[in-house]
């Protein structure tokens, strides 16, 4: 893992000699120092960090929209959508050159928000146990929990990174039944059309139970990717 400190317009008189050296003793004295791969690994990722980080902002932005008009996402979280509570935050919060980018975008890209970093997450109907039987069905998604990578990835957070809470402070704070998703740098269109996919065989499943063309026990058993 690695990091760029880059000087910004919005703070010309910052010391940055100053923070250059208090992070070189703090690497001597705490032994933090990268080998020569790690910090090879981190100047080639930075060449290529921005065209990177507006791919995941506009993927994540349509992934975002087709959630929202799915019948079974019953709630999508991700502050760049105009309907998020927070939108208007978000966009204060949003550096001078990330605000150019988007001062760049046609209006058709804008319809419905601003890329806001390239996370998602969102609830289907259905609860804890419909989120467990979506994800098997995903294929261009990957099963993980890292984050921020050039492939999309989709996690449970209450079976995966946040299992050591316990459940009742999981439903308290909105854990359970959600989803996670980091959206990659992969061709838009595909990755809506893997999340339809998933989602429109949620349905399915719904109305197959109702219809008693399938048990409970064969939609749990969908989910047993995620033990």
């Amino acid at each position: 893992m690695g990091a760029a400190i880059l000087p910004s317009s919005s703070t010309p008189g910052r010391d940055y000699g100053g923070l250059v050296e208090r992070l070189r003793f703090l690497q001597n004295a705490h032994g933090a120092v990268p080998s020569a791969f790690d910090c090879w690994l981190a100047q080639r990722g930075a060449k290529t960090l921005a065209v990177r980080m507006k791919a995941h902002g506009l993927n994540a932005l349509r992934v975002a929209s087709f959630l929202t008009s799915h019948p079974a996402v019953e709630h999508v979280i991700y502050p760049g959508l105009a309907s998020h509570p927070l939108h208007a935050l978000a966009r204060t919060s949003l550096s001078p050159h990330t605000q150019q980018f988007i001062s760049t975008l046609p209006p058709s890209s804008l319809a419905h928000g601003i890329p806001y970093g390239g996370m998602v997450s969102f609830r289907v109907r259905g609860g804890a146990r419909s989120a467990e039987a979506l994800l098997p069905k995903l294929k261009l998604f990957t099963l993980a929990e890292s984050l921020g990578g050039v492939e999309s990835l989709a996690e449970l957070p209450a079976r995966m990174t946040h299992a050591s809470i316990p459940p009742a402070e999981r439903e308290a704070l909105g854990i359970e039944g959600l989803v996670r998703l980091s959206c990659g740098i992969e061709e838009v269109e595909d990755l809506v059309e893997d999340l339809r996919g998933a989602l429109d065989g949620l349905e399915d499943e719904d109305s197959g139970c109702e219809s008693g063309l399938a048990t409970p026990s064969d939609v749990s058993d969908d989910a047993d990717g995620l033990h």
